[in-house]
């Protein structure tokens, strides 16, 4: 995102290098979204090995935390894909847990919400398209084909309903990725207009104060919403791989 000046409620978006990195004109610096990134997997590797080391009969609070997030992950494929997306759930699980500590991270103060830039975003978002792909193409064949035409159209109707199923298709990545970024961007974005009358009002600041505080407690439930939405999604498109219609 371009540098913006002064107090700008996108200033907050802006890629800084954290180490300088460039060989010509290849651009490998390490940034804050970079660090961000790491930290998370950090946090989310440290969560789960530490929850789950002892393994306990009787589950203490960090492991209940640490088995819940599997069991929601878990039911959410079984509800959406069935047992055949078994094998599915540590991509369901790591795209669902990086993007949610991604969010929540963002949500902390001089933090880094890397969810809010669309590379990032797409990036996730074209990973998963294209692996639903294969899986349809090494599932069925020719046959993945067939997922274009929808069910019971009578003949007539297939050069009007193929392409508009074509276009649907290609535009899941977009759909996915932009989901996503507008609403973390969006959210911070307002988080930071109002935060700013704050400081201005003074003493009459009291009241975007307790609608900042009402702001924070909707972007941390938006912060869970947009991981689900992002997990659920994906986990449909692998339904559609493996059954068709």
């Amino acid at each position: 995102m371009a540098e913006s000046g002064g107090h700008s409620p996108l200033e907050q978006f802006v890629i800084k290098d954290i180490v300088p990195l460039r060989f010509g004109d290849l651009d490998l610096s390490f940034t804050n979204a970079s660090l961000f990134m790491v930290l998370t997997l950090i946090i989310v590797s440290v969560f789960l090995i530490g929850g789950m080391r002892r393994g306990a009969m009787v589950p203490g609070r960090w492991q209940s935390m640490a088995e819940l997030s599997y069991e929601f992950i878990g039911g959410l494929i079984r509800d959406t894909v069935g047992q055949e997306g078994r094998k599915y759930f540590p991509l369901i699980f790591t795209l669902f847990m990086f993007i949610l500590l991604g969010n929540l991270l963002g949500m902390i103060p001089y933090s880094f919400t890397f969810t809010s830039q669309i590379i990032v975003t797409f990036a996730l978002a074209i990973v998963v398209f294209i692996g639903v792909t294969i899986l349809g193409f090494v599932k069925h064949g020719m046959h993945f084909f067939s997922f274009f035409v929808p069910p019971g159209a009578p003949l007539y109707m297939w050069p009007l309903l193929i392409p508009i199923e074509i276009i649907s298709y290609l535009s899941r990545p977009i759909s996915l990725s932009v989901r996503l970024f507008a609403n973390m961007l969006a959210g911070h974005t307002l988080l930071k207009v109002i935060a700013g009358f704050i400081a201005v009002l003074g003493v009459a600041g009291i009241l975007p104060f307790a609608l900042v505080v009402a702001l924070t407690g909707l972007e941390i439930l938006i912060a869970f919403l947009q991981a689900y939405v992002f997990a659920i999604l994906t986990c449909l498109y692998i339904n559609d791989a493996i059954h068709l219609h």
